[in-house]
Formats: structure tokens, C-alpha cells, sequence
């Protein structure tokens, strides 16, 4: 298959969307280089998936610019923008089969029939699709429906991919077979991926950078690690990890006015620690054991080695953290506070 050498950056500039007078998008600048896989991360109505339609000409601006390579498509209708788009919901046609469905966009576009079938085989074959071609959606699994409808994009060849959580109908198993697929692609395409999820894990693993969104607003973007290692906001320091980042009120680790995040991986049982914790539950996961409890009112996850001695639900244990594990942030803002 000829895949894509056009450039394929995207740029969005100060980008808003509103519907009805409510500000789904706000004035959002951000830059996805070309051949880039950008995960666009966020809770469920924080505006990814309106900014990842924005794109793909799903939706219209209410202010602001999109730009694809060198031109400003704004006014460019959906089917010229050089964007395939794959859906949550599969959106495949039920009463087609398996090549028919992956053969559709090159249809519509009048690509004569012997080139089509040959082009949807072999999109089909690079997805282990190949002896599935004759079957309508209905005989398939989840995750053989969301193959056929990368295939369906991919035969596009487009210059860049709009992924809206294609993975999030999948169970636990057949998501991260599909994530290992969905990397393997970026790697053999010359295409820019532009992918939304709300599953930190398909951020960590898959993004070449982590656009992290909140309420219509960019938190922060970075590479996974540094999106891990120096969260911008509190905000991102309980979503980008797993569990999520305590967050210590002032003067309780350190002294000052800011609060202070720790890593659950990073607290560590001390006789003499600053912060004492009632053990409320002791998680034993066989690789790692996660014990929670009550610091004040808020709640605190350490994380420890199974094979370490572990304390019993009603202990009233110490704890402390390494200097160099804490993280500072403003205390009204909640924005980080760096050394």
C-alpha cells in the first residue's frame, strides 16, 4: 500500500466551541507535529472529543483557526480535509460485509472496483483480517469489528487519523492487544494520529505526547514521562497516575502555604515520619500491595512490595517521603509551584 508523504501537521489556534451559549472548547492553542501520535487525555466532557470533531470538520469553530499542513480548513468540508475518522460505536454498515465496509470511502470516491478490492485486502490482511473478509459485522467480535473499522480508515490512506476512544467498547484483554495493533500502525504509516481517551493507560503507553484537558481548557502537554514526572496542576497529578497522586494539605509533609503532592509509590513507612495515617484497607494484588487510609480527611494510598511487612487495617502507622519525590503546588491556584 502507498501510504501518505504530504505533510500532515496540525495546528489549532486559539480554538473555542461553544453550543447554546455553553463553552464546550475555550481558546485552546496547540501545536501536533506532522507523523505525531497525540493523545488528547481528559474526563468524560472535557471537550476532547469536540476538539478531535473540530479537526475532522465534524463541528464548526465558534472562533478560532484549524490548519492542516499549510492550509486553514475552516471551510473545508470533511471528506476533503484528508482525515479519517474512527468512531467509538464501530459505525459499520451491518448489511455489508467485511470487504464491502472496508471498500466504502474508496466507493464513494468512484475508485474503480478490481483497485478497491485490492486496496481493502490489503488493509484487511495488515489487521489479521483476511479470512474475515466475507463475513458481515454481525459474525464478529468487538475486537474484530474495530479492526475492520481501522482497515476502513486506513484504506483511506489518509494523511491523518482522528481516533474518538475506539477501544473503550473492548474488555480488558482485547484492549491492550488492540493498543499493541494501534502502535504497531503509527509505526508502519507515514500518518499523523490524533487520538482521544479518558484511559491514562492508552495514554501512557501509546502517545508520543499527552495533551491533558479539563473542563474546555489544556492542562498541560508533554511527553507521557514528563506528564508523569512534573504534573502542571493538581489536576493533572490525580488524573495521570494509578492510584492517583496524594495531595497533602499545607504544613502536613513540609512547612509553607502550598500543598504538597507524593506519589503513592514514593510514601514510606517511618517510626519517626511527619504524617500519621489510620490504616483503613490493605490491598494485597500479588505483585504489590496498596494500603489506604486517612491522613486528617483526606484519603492516602502508599504503595509497598508485597513482600514487605505490612501494617493491619486499624494501625496507626508513619509515614514520610523523600525531598526529592514531593511535589509543590499553589494551594489557590493548584497550579505547580517549581523549585
Amino acid at each position: 500500500m502507498a501510504y501518505p508523504s504530504r505533510v500532515a501537521q496540525v495546528r489549532l489556534k486559539n480554538l473555542t466551541k461553544q453550543f447554546d451559549g455553553v463553552t464546550a472548547v475555550e481558546d485552546i492553542n496547540l501545536d501536533i507535529a506532522d507523523r505525531e501520535f497525540m493523545v488528547l487525555l481528559g474526563p468524560s466532557g472535557c471537550g476532547k472529543s469536540t476538539l478531535l470533531r473540530m479537526i475532522a470538520g465534524l463541528e464548526d469553530p465558534t472562533e478560532g483557526e484549524v490548519w492542516i499542513g499549510d492550509l486553514m480548513v475552516n471551510d473545508t468540508l470533511p471528506k476533503q480535509r484528508d482525515v479519517a475518522m474512527v468512531f467509538q460505536s464501530y459505525a459499520l454498515y451491518p448489511h455489508k460485509t467485511v470487504q464491502e465496509n472496508i471498500e466504502f470511502p474508496l466507493k464513494v470516491r468512484n475508485v474503480p472496483k478490481p483497485e478497491r478490492a485490492a486496496a481493502a485486502l490489503e488493509a484487511a490482511s495488515s489487521l489479521g483480517l483476511a479470512e474475515y473478509v466475507g463475513r458481515k459485522p454481525g459474525a464478529l467480535s468487538g475486537g474484530q469489528r474495530q479492526r475492520v473499522a481501522l482497515a476502513r480508515a486506513i484504506v483511506r490512506n489518509p494523511a491523518v487519523f482522528c481516533m474518538d476512544e475506539p477501544l473503550s467498547n473492548l474488555d480488558a484483554k482485547l484492549r491492550g492487544e488492540t493498543r499493541a495493533e494501534l502502535i504497531a500502525l503509527h509505526q508502519r504509516l507515514n500518518s499523523t494520529f490524533v487520538y482521544v481517551t479518558h484511559d491514562q493507560v492508552e495514554a501512557m503507553t501509546m502517545g508520543t505526547r499527552i495533551a491533558v484537558m479539563s473542563r474546555g481548557h489544556l492542562e498541560q502537554v508533554g511527553t507521557p514521562q514528563d506528564v508523569y514526572d512534573k504534573p502542571a496542576s493538581v489536576f493533572v497529578a490525580q488524573f495521570v497516575g494509578m492510584p492517583p497522586m496524594n495531595i497533602l494539605p499545607p504544613g502536613s509533609l513540609e512547612p509553607g502555604p502550598h500543598v504538597v503532592g507524593v506519589r503513592p509509590e514514593h510514601l514510606h513507612f517511618r517510626g519517626d515520619g511527619p504524617l500519621t495515617m489510620m490504616v483503613q484497607l490493605v490491598e494485597k494484588l500479588g505483585h504489590e500491595t496498596l494500603i489506604t487510609g486517612v491522613i486528617g480527611d483526606k484519603r492516602v494510598v502508599v504503595r509497598q512490595d508485597s513482600e514487605e511487612s505490612l501494617p493491619a487495617v486499624g494501625d496507626r502507622v508513619q509515614l514520610d517521603a523523600p525531598e526529592a519525590t514531593r511535589h509543590r503546588f499553589d494551594a489557590i491556584t493548584e497550579r505547580r509551584i517549581d523549585a
